[in-house]
């Protein structure tokens, strides 16, 4: 053999060998990145030309497969709508979303927990069929939460409800608005999902956000709940005792009207000193900003990130908005960059009731009142009940999970007091059950840009003294109607809770 032949074969043998490794690569260290790659069509085609199994509510499905007579075997149906979609999310040619993408493995039959009824089905020569998920929902509330809330933000209007059964972390209702249909967008037609998914996209309202754990915003009062629990965990105060209040402050060492803080006119916050069931109980912000400075930045910090923030908790649902507790600050001199500093007194001030830089989701908020709720004990919230074969056998049922104790017995006995005296005689008072003790807090904060209307929040538990169940409510937006928290939250909450409880 000449040089040149040998050359071209060595190249040639190089060649091939760079083939082979390419497709070792690809068919198996590749293969599952491959495979779960919402871009697939192969993969995605591939699911939709067999059984997909039930996402269930209860005994009801709200995600099922149904067959029909095209080039895929099987569409997928949702029969329950807006109410459910920003959970579920949709299965579509090329796209997963919500429950149908987090628990795709499951639900497509390709999880190991199902080889042996693959196994069996490949021996009988039947179609693979996928498992189902059994959600944590309830009906009943989930349906109160979307209703209600549709109903008093108006068709105009943004929101969210997220109920937690505090004991588990179980979650009973989480509710998006506005949501959509995502029938449309699994249709197999393309032209009708491109101009479903166009529209949707392209709303200002966002329809296809589920605002529940991807919208993050000043949680204004009900944080509160979180600087009373941080006072009384330090010793510095008990809930029976008065508290330095009065009609305004300002930080030492700060100047403007910009950093003044008031009461926004409830005069019950006016006195020198108030006791602590009148400064819960009307909301009063003087007391609070005067509280969280002398618990000091860092300790606040420490009882918001007990209670989760700074933190992604959720595994069954996502993408998660972290909420944050701010834990520097960098000013900028000149466009320069100063070394990253603590919060400072008025910082911290505002910190105290849910202003500054503190941003919360509702979740993060049904988390906080459900922990309180559960004598301090902070649960991991959780959306999936079950693991079932395509028969209903069960295969795996998730367990409770504790995170930490975010604050101790004793603290959350007080704080409850506090919550249920703000209900019973407070601005909370929306939320009352008959013959139910009831805690709750208001929340209405200042968006910081002049001439929008603020963000209203309500969070609550019921009853109080053994609770099932703790809600947040957002109100976003509420085009044509004043908002507060206690005005337009405490009845969705109630209705909440009312479902839960009339069980």
């Amino acid at each position: 053999m000449n040089k040149p032949i040998r050359a071209v074969s060595i190249f040639c043998m190089f060649l091939f060998l760079a083939l082979m490794a390419n497709a070792t690569y690809l068919q198996f260290f590749k293969a599952d990145d491959l495979n779960d790659d919402g871009r697939n069509a192969r993969v995605t085609a591939a699911s939709f030309s067999r059984e997909r199994g039930l996402i269930l509510v209860g005994d009801s499905p709200v995600a099922r497969s149904e067959p029909v007579d095209d080039r895929y075997k099987y569409l997928r149906v949702y029969p329950g709508r807006k109410v459910y979609a920003p959970i579920t999310g949709y299965l579509q040619l090329g796209a997963q979303t919500g429950i149908e993408r987090s628990q795709n493995a499951v639900l497509s039959g390709e999880d190991s927990r199902l080889f042996v009824n693959r196994l069996v089905d490949l021996l009988k020569g039947d179609t693979n069929q996928g498992g189902n998920v059994v959600l944590t929902l309830d009906a009943d509330a989930q349906k109160a939460a979307y209703s209600s809330l549709r109903d008093t933000v108006g068709p105009e209007g943004e929101g969210a409800v997220v109920a937690i059964q505090p004991k588990t972390g179980r979650i009973l209702a989480m509710a998006s608005y506005p949501s959509y249909d995502p029938n449309e967008l699994a249709s197999h037609d393309r032209e009708t999902r491109e101009k479903a998914y166009d529209r949707l996209s392209d709303d200002d309202h966002q329809p296809l956000l589920n605002r529940a754990i991807q919208t993050r915003l000043f949680p204004g009062s009900t944080f509160k709940i979180v600087t009373a629990a941080a006072a009384i965990e330090a010793g510095l105060y008990n809930a029976d005792d008065r508290i330095p209040s009065g009609a305004t402050w300002q930080a030492p060492g700060t100047r403007g009207e910009n950093n003044v803080i008031d009461n926004e006119g409830r005069g019950g916050c006016s006195p020198k000193e108030i006791s602590f069931a009148t400064a819960m109980g009307q909301s009063c912000n003087t007391a609070f900003a005067k509280m969280a400075v002398e618990v000091g930045p860092e300790r606040l910090r420490e009882t918001a990130e007990a209670f989760g923030f700074n933190e992604e908790y959720l595994r069954d649902l996502g993408p998660q908005a972290r909420s944050v507790f701010p834990e520097e600050v960098v000013d900028r001199v000149d466009g320069e960059a100063r070394d990253p500093r603590e919060l400072n007194d008025a910082e911290t001030a505002r910190a105290g009731f849910g202003q500054f830089d503190v941003q919360a989701t509702p979740l993060q908020m049904a988390m906080v009142v459900a922990a309180i709720a559960n004598r301090g004990a902070l649960m991991r919230p959780y959306l999936v009940q079950e693991v079932q074969t395509s028969t209903f056998d069960v295969l795996e049922t998730t367990e409770p999970d504790k995170l930490r104790d975010a604050i101790s017995p004793q603290t959350a006995a007080q704080v409850t007091d506090l919550m249920v005296a703000t209900v019973d005689d407070g601005t909370a008072s929306a939320a009352a059950i008959p013959g139910v003790s009831v805690a709750g807090k208001t929340g209405t904060a200042q968006r910081g840009v002049e001439g929008k209307a603020p963000y209203g929040w309500f969070t609550s538990f019921a009853p109080a003294e053994d609770a099932e169940v703790a809600v947040a409510v957002m109100i976003q937006e509420a085009p044509g109607r004043s908002i507060s928290g206690g005005r337009l939250g405490g009845p969705i909450a109630k209705a909440v809770m009312e479902a839960v409880l009339e069980k």
